[in-house]
């Protein structure tokens, strides 16, 4: 019960960079044997991403950047033109429950695999195809890469200090996204699967992915008229919600997501909650640097610290901002399982993110963790190429 809900499902994965490598480890972190397919002598694009690097003065250096969307694969190395390695690649198939590839529209047919012969080798198989902009469409054969599907899927017009500062969000975001979307794909056509007996393709791609996370920005555009922009840490439509200045320099994030929560706060700090133009949230929206303003005012002698714990008191929803370094020394990360270790093959014992799902069976005498515990590093380069070969061979 502690390998994962997907223990016994084949997953072969022929993608590189982000998006495909996300979605292949999601399934990994489930349960599923993935089988990362990668180029000889280079490998997966991201291996040469860096810095930073791990011991690259010793030969053999390994990409953070690798390490941090592969863990829970196999790799082996495999040259698509070569016939002897297709022939490999085909019997790879024909036992695969679950394929990925994030290769440009019509790359993977020109190499012999189209979606024809997929089917005819493997009727059950689940196809996730991931590309920059769709598979068809008038610019359905563009390249994908997350920066500029940010620009283009309008997420860096939303994101910024203001309408003339557009920013990228500080992770590739787009990539992430349609790793997750096509996890998700997989896991219905999976479901379906048990109903049909077969499997199917499954699309979607690096703008589709940031336009079905525009949330209530698309809507206040498609529905309401009103385009969005970019207007720095606070919330469009609530208000108060963003990040405050205090006392030192020093910063807190808070949300008063109701009127209780604006009564709560101006309590706690002897302000009118219903002042001339305070009253309600579309008036605070309509009067958001006078809120602004107001709260920095009474946050201009209490230090950061002190703040949060009088928010908490007050039952007002609150938050610092961590770096890096914080989140992952944090209790409350390392209590629901986001830092694992695991034994890679050159660095020794590596500390990872670990999968953010966790998974319950419940009894009468209360719930048991089920969700799998024990975790493979990132593969070298076709170290498991001999096995695999071998496996498919018995």
């Amino acid at each position: 019960m502690t390998a994962g809900p997907l223990d016994g499902v084949l997953v072969v994965d022929l993608t590189r960079a982000l998006a495909g490598p996300h979605a292949g480890m999601m399934l990994g972190d489930l349960g599923a044997r993935v089988i990362k397919v990668e180029n000889p002598g280079s490998g997966d694009d991201t291996r040469g991403w860096g810095p930073p690097f791990v011991q690259p003065e010793q030969g053999d250096r390994e990409s953070t950047y690798f390490l941090s969307t592969n863990k829970n694969k196999e790799s082996i190395t495999l040259d698509l033109k070569s016939p002897e390695d297709k022939a490999v690649l085909t019997e790879l198939i024909r036992r695969a429950d679950v394929l990925l590839e994030n290769f440009r529209p019509g790359t993977l047919a020109r190499l012999g695999f189209g979606t024809d012969v997929l089917a005819e080798l493997n009727p059950r198989l689940v196809t996730l195809a991931i590309s920059g902009f769709g598979h068809d469409g008038p610019e359905g054969g563009r390249a994908g890469y997350d920066q500029i599907a940010q620009g283009e899927a309008g997420l860096m017009s939303l994101t910024g200090s203001g309408p003339d500062d557009p920013q990228r969000v500080g992770v590739p975001i787009g990539d992430l996204l349609a790793g997750m979307y096509g996890a998700y794909g997989v896991l219905a056509a999976l479901l379906e699967r048990e109903r049909t007996g077969r499997g199917q393709v499954v699309r979607t791609s690096l703008l589709a992915a940031v336009v079905g996370v525009h949330a209530f920005q698309g809507t206040a555009w498609t529905v309401g008229g009103k385009v969005g922009h970019a207007q720095g840490n606070h919330h469009p439509s609530i208000a108060p919600y963003g990040l405050f200045r205090c006392a030192d320099g020093g910063s807190v994030q808070l949300s008063c997501g109701s009127e209780s929560l604006w009564r709560k706060l101006c309590a706690e700090f002897d302000l009118d909650a219903e002042a001339d133009g305070l009253a309600t949230n579309g008036e605070r929206v309509g009067n958001r640097d006078r809120v602004i303003e107001l709260l920095e005012t009474a946050f201009a002698q209490v230090d950061a610290e002190t703040l949060l714990a009088r928010l908490s008191a007050a039952g007002v929803p609150a938050g610092k901002v961590r770096t890096i370094d914080e989140v992952y020394a944090w209790d409350q990360t390392l209590s629901q399982g986001l830092l694992v270790d695991v034994d890679h093959r050159t660095l020794g014992t590596v500390q990872l993110p670990g999968p953010p799902l966790r998974f319950f069976a419940p009894s009468s005498d209360g719930e048991t963790e089920t969700t799998r515990r024990e975790h493979t590093a990132p593969p070298v380069l076709g170290a498991d190429g001999d096995a695999i070969r071998a496996w498919l061979q018995s």
